[in-house]
């Protein structure tokens, strides 16, 4: 059976024992229905190693557990990949934070563009990034991935294309010439810009290419905002990255 796999944002020491934070027992406790003695897997992806532990109590009102045992450390990716997604509507957002995650990203950079229909106060943006947060933790979770992407806060996509970016930046643009197997690429670092419902808007576009991004085209086909990014991911994956091994 495959043991549970939970992360705790704390320091994990060999020998020495944790509370489970209230998400976590909730998960063992109430969903899987484990009980004290039970073997699991902690990581804190801070280091980039899962721990093997045991609970040592596990009862409606909370739950603890023995760090045994530290793994090994989690291999370095051979790219740098960073999502800057405009901001979708609910589930769209969550499905590309997740999958995105799944695909092998390191740094996820939300953005508010022209045509993002989402507007978020500051009491509103605060819930949603912790909620993306969940998001990100969930699918490194499922995953199996030991190191936790970098989610950046917010931030509109004028201020951050002003400042500079290095790498292979690419934006997704269907009205595009080039596609991803043309690209003659000698870094190892990908930016990818995806608009949100709708797309980038024609000023947008140009004010990016005019700080040197490529236009790149995914086939003859539209994609959507949430499918979009994660076909783009999985086609970098298999040109130049972890997909090949």
């Amino acid at each position: 059976m495959r043991l549970a796999r939970n992360f705790v944002d704390q320091p994990l020491i060999p020998g020495e024992r944790i509370t489970l934070p209230a998400r976590v027992h909730h998960h063992l406790h109430q969903v899987l229905r484990l009980k004290s003695g039970d073997p699991l897997l902690l990581f804190n992806g801070r280091d980039g190693r899962d721990y093997s532990a045991r609970l040592t109590r596990m009862d409606r009102k909370g739950g603890e557990a023995e760090i045994l045992e530290m793994g090994e450390e989690e291999p370095t990716p051979p790219l740098s990949l960073t999502l800057a997604l405009g901001i979708s509507k609910g589930e769209r957002m969550d499905f590309a934070l997740q999958k995105s995650v799944e695909l092998g990203v390191s740094i996820i950079q939300p953005l508010f563009t022209e045509r993002t229909v989402v507007k978020l106060d500051d009491k509103r943006l605060a819930r949603r990034l912790a909620h993306w947060r969940g998001v990100v933790i969930s699918a490194c979770e499922q995953s199996g991935r030991r190191w936790l992407p970098d989610l950046r806060p917010p931030q509109r996509l004028d201020k951050w294309l002003e400042k500079g970016h290095q790498g292979n930046l690419l934006l997704l643009d269907p009205g595009a010439q080039q596609t991803l197997p043309g690209l003659v690429s000698t870094e190892n670092k990908f930016i990818l810009l995806v608009g949100p419902e709708g797309g980038l808007s024609d000023k947008e576009r140009e004010s990016a290419y005019l700080r040197g991004w490529r236009g790149i085209r995914l086939g003859p086909r539209v994609l959507r905002s949430e499918t979009a990014p994660l076909a783009a991911l999985a086609a970098i994956q298999v040109l130049w990255g972890d997909f090949r091994d």
